[in-house]
């Protein structure tokens, strides 16, 4: 077991940890999450004794080994393949060892030790990581110096993962993957026989992979059991036992306040006011969980334009006179949510400079309206913020001749109010740098917005609170995005970009998750006689029948449900409003604590839930009998 015990951390003279303490058992899997800022990364740090707390300790059983990812992306003349074989450092030590040894009573005991650690089927453990992360054959034997940043970052996670250490700590390790990628890393994580504790904000990864989230807040950890989903209904119902502890607590402050107030002059009330005196000032304020106001992104709403924005005609598109794409046949209208699938390296960077004009075709053509206005997003526009600059300086560069309150609120529009306009960027987290590109591609109200991309630096609040502004923006939307969760809830069309040009997806997100993941394919036909049989389309599904009997029981459940439903939202309003007299100091009707009608409430809306699902079971019975 690894147990935090009262961790205390400072840095640059900030409390960053502040007797932080948790556990974390056995072959658990734990997600730390917290807001950009919270300390997850320094907590990651001092699991790892690069960091020496103030305060606290760790306790890690003896023997255990840790793997993380260093800092530094590997580099040199080493290709991907022999970098993460080069991590298994016992089997290179007796493979070597083995080559050159001449006594068979040794080379006996080497063969006997190679055998059980797998030896020999390294390489092809190793294969099939690299190959998960996106390398194929040709990649996998080409030097690593050839590769980017992102790419170097994929073999020392993919060395990482080779190792299979006791322990696995992964700092947000999609980062510098693709959709493909990440669930490939996914599914290899679910299946991770050690503990494993990462620091993600990835609500599908934390979803589908951990057990338990540890929430970093104020320097305190909160251990949550389950997944991401089950944190968060955890954590309101929390808020609200908060909420209504602090109105019961601020409503006996004022009280005793008052009774101070009006007795401490008398003679005959003077002890029992110092008592209470004594009573309010050791009655400790309890923290109220407020909204954090820098989760705000308000894209401006774009003039109207007629559609189509951009039609694409048989286009092709590249650099140097090699096309990347080709045959590319594509209409983007105002109201259109796109997403681009496809690995890294297939094209989807190259198709979202086309789009925004950054590139030109080489065939085929572009037609695009006159007036329509671009914002294109990228990272390397969060990288070229100036550090030294504040978002004020940035914001009235780019907004040159604009009114002072012109550029006050477009910052105000994604949190840059008050302080926060004028604080450096070199003191901003990578989150409000995001918050920052964003708001400055989109200072013109622009009609088409281009993002790549955008959640690296964002936490799974911000994430959540992008999703809302992007549902509510007037224009048109390219999104490119590991996050399927916000692929999800963003886009209504799926653009495949694979096999040198882009097509139109017509299964859903789940469909194209199944294909990547290689489940639920159909088999492949044997030859051209069962191919014939095949009907050119699938038959489309019958329509239930039902008897006047069905039809009459249907509606006979339908009312059962709609009477179920209306008696226990009467029953809820009745444990709400106990709920606000016990907030308030006054008794519930049955004396019944909060935690208590905070439990019985829950089980309300279970039931509530129940009645809706059967309510509209039988609506769709109905429905199907006429």
């Amino acid at each position: 077991m690894i147990t935090i015990n009262d961790i205390s951390v400072r840095l640059g003279g900030n409390l960053i940890l502040d007797g932080a303490s948790a556990s974390v058992t056995p072959g658990a899997k734990a997600g730390i999450v917290g807001r950009n800022g919270a300390g997850k990364s320094t907590l990651m740090k001092v699991l790892l004794g690069q960091i020496e707390p103030d305060g606290g300790s760790i306790d890690v059983p003896r023997r255990t080994r840790i793997g993380y990812i260093a800092q530094e992306a590997p580099d040199g003349t080493q290709t991907p393949f022999e970098r993460v074989l080069a991590e298994d450092a016992e089997r290179t030590a007796l493979m070597e060892e083995a080559e050159g040894c001449e006594d068979p009573d040794r080379l006996g005991d080497l063969y006997d030790r190679l055998i059980a650690i797998d030896a020999y089927t390294a390489p092809a453990r190793a294969a099939r990581i690299l190959t998960g992360l996106g390398f194929d054959e040709e990649m996998q034997d080409q030097p690593l110096s050839s590769f980017s940043g992102g790419w170097k970052m994929r073999v020392a996670l993919a060395a990482l993962l080779f190792s299979a250490p006791d322990v696995l700590l992964l700092d947000e390790p999609s980062n510098h993957l693709d959709l493909e990628a990440t669930l490939w890393l996914e599914n290899f994580l679910k299946s991770y026989p050690a503990t494993l504790i990462i620091i993600s904000h990835e609500r599908d990864l934390l979803n589908n992979v951990v057990d338990t989230i540890l929430h970093l807040q104020g320097g305190k950890l909160t251990v949550y059991p389950g997944s991401y989903d089950d944190f968060e209904r955890q954590r309101a119902e929390r808020a609200a036992h908060l909420a209504a502890a602090k109105a019961s607590q601020d409503a006996q402050r004022a009280r005793l306040s008052d009774y101070v107030a009006r007795n401490s002059a008398r003679a005959s009330t003077a002890k029992q006011a110092q008592s209470r005196a004594k009573m309010l000032a050791k009655m400790q304020p309890i923290a109220e969980l407020a909204d954090d106001p820098t989760l705000s992104f308000g894209f401006p709403a774009p003039a109207e334009l007629r559609p189509p924005l951009i039609t694409l005609d048989l286009a092709a598109v590249g650099y140097a006179e090699t096309p990347v794409l080709k045959r590319l046949n594509l209409r983007i209208d105002p109201d259109d949510r796109i997403a681009l699938l496809g690995r890294n390296g297939n094209g989807k960077t190259t198709m979202a400079r086309l789009l925004a004009a950054q590139l030109t075709p080489m065939e085929g053509s572009m037609q695009s309206s006159g007036k329509m206005k671009v914002g294109y997003f990228t990272q390397y526009q969060v990288e070229e913020l100036a550090s030294d600059a504040t978002p004020l300086d940035h914001m009235t560069r780019a907004m040159q001749g604009k009114a002072p309150t012109a550029v006050r609120a477009q910052l105000g529009r994604f949190g840059f109010s008050g302080p926060r306009a004028t604080t450096e960027v070199s003191r901003l987290s990578g989150g409000e740098r995001a918050r920052l590109a964003l708001a400055l591609i989109t200072r013109d109200a622009p009609h088409l917005l281009i993002l790549d991309e955008p959640t690296n630096h964002l936490d799974v609040d911000a994430r959540e609170a992008l999703v809302q502004a992007l549902n509510d923006y007037g224009g048109a939307v390219i999104l490119i995005s590991h996050d399927r969760h916000m692929v999800e809830l963003t886009a209504d069309r799926l653009v495949l970009v694979d096999g040198g040009t882009a097509k139109e997806y017509a299964g859903s997100m789940e469909d194209y998750i199944d294909f990547v993941l290689g489940r639920n394919q159909p088999k492949k036909d044997g030859g051209k006689k069962d191919a014939a049989k095949a009907p050119a389309k699938p038959a489309e599904p019958e329509k239930p029948k039902l008897d006047f009997h069905a039809a009459k029981q249907a509606k006979k459940a339908l009312v059962e449900a709609e009477k179920r439903m209306a008696k226990v939202q009467d029953q809820i309003a009745k444990v709400d409003a106990a709920m606000l007299d016990v907030s308030s100091g006054k008794p519930a009707p049955g004396g019944e604590g909060l935690e208590t009608l905070a439990a019985k409430r829950a089980a309300l809306v279970g039931d509530l839930e129940t009645a809706e699902a059967a309510w509209i079971e039988a609506g769709e019975l109905l429905e199907g009998a006429a």
